[in-house]
């Protein structure tokens, strides 16, 4: 998992692609079918204006609920587009 800030909140990728972000320390999550199935809770939250809502992970002390939350998720999520060459 890796981490971009990016205008004062933070971007999560997990094995390269985007998973959500850190918005106003909350943990926000892409609302794939799959991440909606494997929460026992589902809360939407919208991360910041004019945004697409996402949903609220509250289980960030648990590293494999995490982990598992980020696997089942994983092959709904788009592959990052090329970066263009200057």
């Amino acid at each position: 998992m890796t981490y971009r800030a990016m205008m004062g909140e933070f971007i999560i990728y997990y094995r390269g692609k985007i998973v959500g972000g850190i918005y106003d320390d909350r943990l926000l999550v892409k609302p794939t079918k799959s991440a909606i199935s494997y929460m026992s809770t589902v809360t939407y939250e919208i991360p910041c204006e004019n945004a697409k809502e996402m949903l609220l992970v509250e289980e960030v002390d648990n590293k494999d609920f995490l982990t598992g939350l980020f696997d089942v998720m994983y092959d709904e999520l788009p592959t990052p587009k090329p970066k263009k060459k200057k």
